[in-house]
């Protein structure tokens, strides 16, 4: 799932569909943001690849849409309640690895626009991000 996050937010949200990604590297008030409309696709995908996959005798569509689901679920996670606060708690990873990957994650926020970017994949990043303690 990673391999395809990666191509998906290189090439075509921060790309063609930048026009529903902009907002995510814009911080503003509200609950909700147009790149929320990913999330939405891929949760209906992976709900229908998981029903069509049962009553196809549990065959490769349903441990796609299993693999699609617990991506999303640390993606969520990780992602919109650690990093980006959506839900409040408070939680400072004191693990290299996640220290790296939020590290990578706010540099990606910092660094990339339009068409042009860094560090686009979430959870296989570079030690090039290690944070030095």
């Amino acid at each position: 799932m990673e391999l395809i996050s990666v191509f998906m937010h290189k090439y075509l949200q921060h790309g063609p569909l930048w026009v529903l990604h902009k907002d995510h590297h814009i911080y503003e008030a509200g609950r909700f943001e147009k790149n929320d409309v990913f999330s939405l696709i891929f949760s209906i995908i992976s709900f229908l690849l998981i029903v069509t996959g049962v009553f196809s005798g549990f065959d490769f569509k349903f441990f796609v849409g299993i693999g699609m689901l617990v991506y999303g679920m640390g993606y969520f996670l990780y992602h919109d309640i650690i990093f980006h606060g959506r839900i409040k708690i408070k939680y400072y990873p004191t693990n290299q690895y996640l220290k790296r990957v939020l590290n990578a994650h706010a540099q990606h926020h910092q660094q990339s626009s339009a068409n042009s970017g860094i560090s686009f994949g979430f959870f296989a990043v570079g030690k090039k991000y290690d944070v030095v303690n």
